[in-house]
């Protein structure tokens, strides 16, 4: 039985999902980022007691087909910005990349992403990148140039003024700031509330 989680963003979530099926008896065929696979139907009172267990971790089971194919595709723009995947994973056409992972028209995506989230799937990608900026600078490891072509960016200054637009700060300002504010990646592109 495939079952869809919401919040599992790191290799650290998938060992947290997984104790946490272990701790309820119920064996899984397969995990990943996202999504679980039963070794058998769950019947109501398994799956409530899934949902409370995953609950109790910070994640959530996904009912909804819409919501579960949102949380897909955050899950694979996650994995390609955050985690690298690729040799240069942004460079990577996220119209045609998200249409063959997920089998739907990338239209009938953006507009389902924008439905459900209320933001565009481009503004969700900026945010994450955004985000992964935020990382490499807390750790000083690399040039906001080397930042920029590893994330597909036509230049630094191109990286340094959508930096700007999202965060008020340049890439400098922030580093200097001292609050290197960071978003948990679930949190990223988040509508305010």
């Amino acid at each position: 039985m495939k079952l869809y989680i919401k919040n599992m963003v790191c290799d650290r979530c998938i060992r947290v999902v997984r104790e946490e099926f272990d701790k309820l008896g119920i064996g899984l065929s397969h995990i990943e980022l996202g999504e679980v696979d039963t070794k058998g139907n769950l019947d109501e009172a398994q799956l409530t007691d899934v949902k409370y267990s995953l609950k109790t971790s910070g994640f959530e089971l996904l009912d909804d087909k819409r919501a579960a194919l949102t949380e897909n595709i955050r899950t694979l723009i996650i994995e390609e910005v955050q985690y690298l995947k690729g040799n240069k994973p942004a460079a990577v056409n996220f119209s045609d990349y998200l249409s063959q992972k997920t089998g739907y028209e990338y239209s009938y995506l953006s507009n389902l992403f924008s439905s459900e989230t209320g933001q565009t799937i481009e503004q969700y990608i900026i945010a994450q990148k955004v985000e992964k900026v935020k990382e490499w600078l807390s750790y000083n490891e690399l040039s906001l140039s080397e930042m920029a072509w590893r994330l597909s960016y036509s230049s630094a200054a191109h990286l340094s003024n959508q930096f700007k637009k999202v965060t008020g700060m340049t890439p400098g300002e922030f580093k200097k700031s001292n609050t290197l504010a960071r978003k948990t990646l679930d949190r990223v592109g988040a509508p305010k509330v």
